[in-house]
């Protein structure tokens, strides 16, 4: 099946979902954890029903639920695919059949609470240290590539944020190599740098932003805020 575009995705208007990284997120709020399990029951119905699940964690008052599909097609040209990690038209399908299922549940949606980190390193040489990077952070060598036609490095089962390699100077000139990828939802973006600057923190590049914001702390240590997708707007 094939990937879906962010103004795909933004399009779909899914009120409780928010687009981060590469999935769709969600977070329904419970009472405890007997409500959580009889949601995460119900979820897990409706897709059987889809024949397509979420990936799921229960919290303290939550349930946060993910969305992706690890067949998703990528077309880089007329000749050439990839199978990557995306949210395709299943992914939405689900989505709106959890949100009636929350409906009935009475559980209320908090998107705006979603997160998700990243891990990136500036390299001229990802081919060759990214094995070095699967065994030690997953274990597993075919981490590496893993829904990606990248050398970014994806633990199938999650245990572990992604590593994804930027580029650097081949002469391996000195500078911050590790920085954190923080993803937002686009409704909250704004908040999460002010919060940042306000803490003491600098806007060192707003070239790209809302997508890409990148902060430095007070000894120059860097990171970025993302957003995935734009806020849909009516037509």
């Amino acid at each position: 099946m094939d990937m879906l575009t962010g103004t795909q995705i933004t399009e779909a208007r899914l009120a409780d979902w928010r687009k981060l990284a590469q999935g769709l997120h969600s977070r329904y709020l419970v009472d405890d954890f007997g409500a959580a399990a009889r949601f995460v029951t119900a979820v897990g119905e409706a897709g059987d029903e889809l024949g397509h699940h979420p990936r799921v964690s229960i919290g303290q008052g939550h349930v946060d639920l993910k969305l992706v599909s690890d067949d998703a097609v990528y077309r880089e040209d007329e000749t050439t695919e990839h199978v990557v990690e995306w949210v395709t038209q299943q992914d939405l399908d689900l989505a709106r059949a959890i949100t009636q299922v929350a409906a009935e549940h009475q559980l209320a949606a908090d998107p705006t609470s979603v997160g998700v980190v990243e891990l990136g390193l500036d390299t001229a040489r990802s081919a060759t240290i990214a094995p070095v990077w699967a065994a030690l952070l997953t274990g597993n060598a075919d981490a590496q590539g893993h829904g990606s036609p990248s050398d970014e490095i994806r633990d199938a089962t999650g245990r572990v944020p992604n590593l994804w390699f930027g580029d650097a100077a081949e002469d391996g000139a000195q500078g911050q190599r590790f920085h954190l990828e923080v993803y937002v939802a686009h409704d909250v973006a704004e908040q999460r740098i002010a919060a940042a600057v306000a803490a003491g923190g600098t806007v060192v590049d707003d070239s790209e932003a809302p997508f890409l914001t990148v902060i430095a702390d007070q000894d120059g240590n860097k990171g970025v805020v993302c957003v995935a997708e734009s806020p849909a707007t009516d037509a």
